[in-house]
């Protein structure tokens, strides 16, 4: 999974950038990987690994990762060249989602680029500015396209698609509101619109707003509301608490969300977040070798969750002997739970659920 962070200046995206990546490189088993200093990749926290890996007494543990990627210096007229957004923008066309970082606090000794705060305001900023980049990108396609649509049906459809999205767009729409049925909307898929892309928002508030998650915070509820009309995500989130816990180690961490009333971190209201929206679960595979997250699709069936590891798997697929990560723990043993009848023999038809342990068989 790949997350894009944007944001106006002193928003605290930077700063949250930082504390998620660096905090997922401490708190498990898995290298941090800093590819370009825009880009980070952290492990997805996953109790049930490390009980698995106990369980089956597993050399390693692979955790599923996220790839978070920064996009600096975006502000008014970043599509037009203005800071250094515009050349960054091409970062985050390959994302699943946007994470969208908005100022819900007040302080007079961090100035705000617009003078004041006002996070509705905000969003339309960096929303206009995907939305020019995006207009760009249409038209670039609709002059290549142009040229063959004359003679050929497929490129008129598209070329006819092409402006009626650049119309929308033109409108001060988002591309994910355009009207348009499954066949136009694989088509538009294909273009990497900014503007299609799911959005989580991620709302920064003071410490004193973590404890009742906002709920008395008026520029989160407006945060909310616009979420909630646009069905996308939004989660409460102190860039400056979490890059607090980044420099802690795992029980240093628990006992300090404790003492703020938390029950988890940012990066993990991040994930919850991404998850949903993306339709996301994850299934698990456990050995004496290693103990691994396999992240996939809602609905996704057996041989296809099989492919995910390689695609022999799913060519050959036979059968997936399965377990819940629950009756697996439960029984203490594979060998047990299959005793019990828990271990059970699924086919090509079977749709992968959330903690599913599972051992593929497969044909070479």
């Amino acid at each position: 999974m790949k997350l894009g962070i944007v944001g106006l200046p002193n928003v605290g995206k930077s700063t949250l950038f930082n504390s998620l990546t660096k905090a997922g490189a401490e708190s498990a088993n898995y290298p941090f990987c800093t590819i370009d200093p825009n880009i980070g990749i952290v492990p997805v926290p996953d109790e049930r690994l490390h009980v698995l890996s106990d369980l089956y007494q597993s050399e390693r543990v692979l955790p599923a990762t996220i790839e978070f990627v920064d996009i600096a210096g975006l502000v008014k007229g970043a599509s037009k060249g203005e800071g250094l957004g515009n050349q960054f923008l091409s970062n985050i066309r390959e994302v699943d989602a946007i994470v969208h970082v908005v100022r819900c606090f007040d302080d007079s000794n961090v100035i705000h680029v617009d003078g004041s705060v006002d996070p509705l305001r905000d969003i339309e900023t960096i929303n206009l500015e995907l939305m020019f980049s995006d207009i760009e990108i249409l038209e670039r396609r609709i002059a290549k396209t142009a040229k063959g649509a004359k003679n050929d049906k497929v490129l008129a459809k598209e070329l006819e698609l092409l402006e009626r999205l650049k119309v929308f767009l033109e409108d001060g729409k988002m591309a994910k509101a355009f009207p348009a049925d499954d066949e136009e909307w694989e088509l538009i898929a294909s273009f990497n619109l900014l503007t299609a892309k799911p959005v989580i928002y991620a709302a920064n508030v003071k410490e004193d707003d973590l404890a009742d998650d906002g709920a008395n915070n008026e520029y989160v509820k407006a945060v909310q509301k616009l979420a909630k009309d646009e069905d996308s995500e939004v989660f409460v989130i102190c860039a400056q608490i979490e890059q607090e816990i980044a420099e802690l180690d795992e029980e240093e961490k628990k006992m300090f969300l404790e003492e703020l009333g938390l029950k988890e971190s940012g990066l993990e209201k991040l994930i919850k977040a991404s998850y949903r929206l993306l339709g996301l679960i994850s299934y698990i595979t456990a050995g004496q070798k290693e103990t691994r997250a396999w992240t996939i699709k809602i609905g996704t069936k057996a041989p296809q969750a099989a492919g995910k590891i390689h695609s022999d798997f799913e060519r050959g697929f036979i059968r997936a002997e399965v377990v819940s990560y629950d009756n697996l723990v439960e029984c203490g043993s594979y060998n047990a739970a299959r005793d019990k009848g828990l271990v059970r023999s699924e086919g090509k038809e079977y749709v992968v659920q959330d903690g599913d342990v599972i051992l593929f068989r497969f044909n070479v």
